[in-house]
């Protein structure tokens, strides 16, 4: 594998918006100022997990590896974005690009089964109360997150590696932003049909499957708000399961139009469209960036939270 494409490729190209150089500057500012916010963002939500004990449960402990996850995802990706709008540098090696597509691809993967768990705890908060200190105890929370990310890490382990052995024949032009997987498929010089097998198989299992609990999850959740007698329990119900609805929405709303469209028309083409890559851009720097937002400015518990940091004495 290494030899065949250390003879033909040995970087590749990334186009990113070379097309408009005017807007490279700006867009510049606009990537940095949303990846201070992520890092910012998110960091406060790791920490406030950690150490306000009032955010030890189920909820947060997911949140937690959420706001992780984002960090991880943006920072395998906006750094090299950045340094290739200021310096004009495109360039980035065949192992380098390898190494971006398997980060990006299992940060993403794992969010998907995130979500999912996210979804899950949801239910059994609102419809089996009672018994939610035992179901959700912190073995079986540890268990689902470190499923999320095993299964997120071979997932990309083994898309990375099937699109990385295959031939390119001196192709090494890459019309996006990163080393996305469908845009280096493109540049195969061999048939990807096995690679179009393997993503639509995990489509199915990272994007489906999730789906399907988040679905079931919810319209249980909605029959047992829509059975309680108190106003004041519907709306505090409605209120905790609904920044992570919004969250679902646009993150797999985002998504499907990524990977779930078909690949054979899209990988035909000589070159992908311009919403084919600010659409990517937007679900790896805009959604991580909002989901700080959204789960904060709702929710009274980290409102209170930010709030006791605050106002602590240094030590």
């Amino acid at each position: 594998m290494d030899r065949t494409n250390a003879t033909f490729v040995r970087e590749f190209i990334l186009l990113g918006l070379s097309g408009y150089p005017k807007s490279e500057m700006s867009f510049f500012a606009l990537i940095l100022i949303m990846y201070l916010v992520i890092l910012s963002g998110n960091g406060v939500l790791i920490i406030l997990s950690i150490f306000d004990s009032r955010l030890h449960t189920p909820m947060y402990f997911f949140l937690g590896n959420l706001s992780f996850l984002d960090i991880c995802y943006t920072s395998s990706s906006v750094p090299s974005i950045l340094v290739s709008l200021i310096s004009k540098k495109r360039n980035i090696s065949f192992s380098g690009c390898a190494v971006q597509m398997f980060f990006v691809f299992a940060m993403g993967s794992t969010e998907c089964f995130l979500l999912g768990m996210m979804a899950f705890d949801r239910y059994v908060a609102i419809c089996n109360p009672l018994r939610y200190p035992i179901i959700m105890s912190k073995g079986v929370c540890a268990l689902m997150a470190s499923v999320s990310w095993l299964s997120g890490g071979i997932n990309s382990a083994v898309q990375t590696s099937l699109a990385m052995q295959l031939p390119f024949c001196g192709k090494n032009i890459i019309n996006h932003f990163t080393c996305e997987i469908l845009a280096v498929l493109k540049l195969a010089c061999a048939d990807i049909s096995l690679n179009i097998i393997t993503m639509s198989i995990s489509n199915m299992a990272f994007l489906v499957l999730p789906l399907l609990v988040i679905f079931f999850s919810y319209m249980f959740i909605l029959y047992t708000i829509l059975r309680m007698k108190s106003a004041t329990g519907r709306r505090k119900a409605f209120s905790t399961c609904s920044a992570h609805l919004t969250v679902v929405i646009i993150f797999f709303g985002t998504i499907f139009f990524m990977y779930a469209k078909p690949k054979s028309q899209d990988l035909i083409e000589d070159k992908l469209q311009t919403s084919d890559k600010l659409i990517p851009l937007f679900y790896g720097e805009v959604i991580p960036m909002m989901n700080p937002i959204i789960y904060s400015l709702r929710n009274k518990d980290v409102k209170a939270a930010v709030t006791y940091m605050l106002n602590r004495k240094p030590i």
